[in-house]
This record gives structure tokens, sequence and C-alpha cells, in this order.
């Protein structure tokens, strides 16, 4: 498995107009969770897409327990829980201390630049197999 940890203070943009984040926000915090997940692998996004792959967002879920209000500082948690083959399944929680927030999940494709299912690159499927024996 492999676990990520991202702080990050919640801004005012991101709340309504009681302060409570609003729900949509979530999923850009997921998305800085999984990227720092991928670069902190040895695997930036940006190295990704500059070899011709993309992993759009094929499944997302969100389950909300307690809000996060603004100015809260939150920890992303980001989990890989199994090997990457054709799609790859991130987890994650929201938590303020040790308050858990809200829970995630985001699967993504391996996609070429023409929008065709492909495997991952060599050197992404490498290390993957390596951290997951």
């Amino acid at each position: 498995m492999l676990e990520s940890r991202t702080t990050i203070t919640v801004r005012y943009a991101e709340t309504d107009m009681m302060g409570i984040v609003y729900h949509g926000s979530y999923l850009p915090w997921f998305e800085v969770g999984r990227t720092t997940l991928l670069k902190e692998c040895g695997l930036p996004y940006r190295e990704l897409e500059a070899q011709g792959y993309h992993l759009p967002v094929i499944e997302l879920g969100t389950k909300f327990f307690k809000p996060a209000l603004y100015d809260d500082v939150v920890t992303i948690i980001t989990r890989l829980k199994e090997r990457p083959l054709l799609r790859i399944h991130l987890e994650y929680e929201v938590r303020r201390v040790d308050e858990l927030l809200v829970t995630g999940f985001t699967t993504h494709a391996f996609i070429n630049k023409k929008g065709e299912p492909v495997r991952p690159p060599a050197d992404f499927a490498a290390k993957m197999r390596a951290v997951f024996k």
C-alpha cells in the first residue's frame, strides 16, 4: 500500500456563506492528494502527460461526516491499496487533526492522447510491481 499526506488550510473561497466547505471543493483536494502521492512515488503526473498518458476520472464517490470550516487546517490522506493495471483506484480521507470529516475515492483509466484505453507506461508498471510484491 502507498500512502501520502497533504495538509492544507481551508480558504474562504472554498466555503459557502455559512463558512462551511462547499461539497465540490473536496474534489480538487482529492486531486492534490493524488498528484502528491504520484510525485512522492517518483511518478509525477507531468511526466505521465509528457509521455502521452492521461488519467481521467471514470468513477468517484464521497461520504460526508462532519463539515470542514473556513481557516481549518485539514489533512488529505491518499491511499493506493492495489497495484494499478488498466485502472488506478485511490481512496481519500480528509481529517481535522484526528477527526474524520470526509472519505472518498476516485477511479481513473489510463488513456493515450487519442482517448483510447491503454496499459500504463512501463516505468510506472515496474514501480508499482516493486511496491505491490
